[in-house]
């Protein structure tokens, strides 16, 4: 099929992964996809290298306007799920007439819902270590009670108890452990797979609500403005050599906020860069003085609103 190690079993035996409920088969039964990330969705190197290829494929479950299932005989049996809904690149779709004739079932999927299930996929596959030649970390991810429930204070007048909410640059969560102590239910993303990993393993983190990507890709997966709030913590360290990057990360990941946007810094100066971007690209806010004795954590805040957005 493919020279690659990159189609991940998802555990046959796992009831709970979501790709089997959405497509409606069996827990006993095997799901592969073929790409091993996100941003591999995008590109599509092991999906093409596929549909080059021949596949004994004896059943087909069409997911409409997202992708197809292969139900492959050959060397063993297994369902091979394949996506270009994120991608420029239609190539699944322009191979339909493959498999047309053998489309068992379709199966209409809220796309919120599909992305949730390829995240608990890749999310389980990295659990099992199947990204990594060797885990470098190990243990429970250090977490400072002390901040998380200053952090917790600090948030509960801010963001309303059930709003949406998209957390970047989460570590490994250790600031998401007061969004969850109030009642929220995030959904997380950090570019380091290692940190997310680290949590997860220690039941800290929902698989099923966290991902790996670079956060200028956010606005290839989800539409403009699709959470009330995106927050992060700690963003930075940020100075001058690196703050057009970081400027490019918020903003972007910004445009998926249709409320507001939560930034905290460790000093006041980086939390006047976020508020000159944010002023410049037509947002309303202010620079919050959040210093304690210790001078460690959350220091500063950038807390912004587009406008025409009332508070509260």
């Amino acid at each position: 099929m493919t020279s690659r190690g990159s189609l991940i079993s998802c555990g046959a035996d796992e009831d709970h992964v979501l790709l089997h409920r959405l497509l409606d088969i069996g827990a006993e039964e095997s799901i592969f996809l073929a790409e091993e990330s996100l941003k591999d969705l995008l590109y599509l190197p092991v999906t093409e290298e596929i549909l080059q290829s021949e596949q004994d494929v004896d059943e087909c479950i069409e997911i409409l306007g997202l992708g197809v299932a292969l139900h492959i005989k050959q060397p063993a049996e297994f369902w091979l799920l394949l996506t270009d809904r994120y991608s420029d690149q239609k190539i699944v779709e322009e191979n339909a007439d493959r498999w047309i004739s053998r489309v068992s079932k379709s199966v209409q999927v809220v796309e919120e819902d599909f992305f949730l299930a390829l995240t608990e996929y890749f999310a389980i596959s990295l659990m099992e270590e199947l990204f990594c030649d060797e885990c470098l970390m190990k243990g429970a991810p250090l977490y400072v009670e002390e901040r998380i429930e200053r952090l917790k204070s600090f948030i509960e007048p801010i963001i309303p108890r059930d709003a949406s909410i998209l957390e970047i640059c989460c570590g490994s969560g250790m600031a998401t452990q007061a969004l969850m102590r109030l009642g929220h239910h995030p959904i997380c993303m950090d570019s380091d797979l290692c940190d997310l990993c680290q949590a997860m393993k220690s039941d800290l983190m929902d698989p099923g609500s966290c991902f790996v990507l670079d956060a200028r890709l956010l606005p290839r997966f989800f539409s403009s403005q699709s959470f009330q709030f995106v927050l992060g913590f700690m963003v930075g360290l940020i100075d001058e050599f690196n703050w057009p990057l970081w400027r490019e990360i918020l903003l972007l990941a910004s445009c998926l906020a249709r409320e507001g946007v939560l930034y905290t810094t460790y000093t006041q100066r980086e939390a006047e860069l976020i508020a000159k971007a944010f002023d410049e690209a037509g947002w309303t806010g202010e620079v919050i003085d959040n210093r304690d004795s210790k001078g460690i954590y959350d220091q500063w805040a950038y807390l912004g609103r587009r406008k025409g957005r009332r508070k509260g």
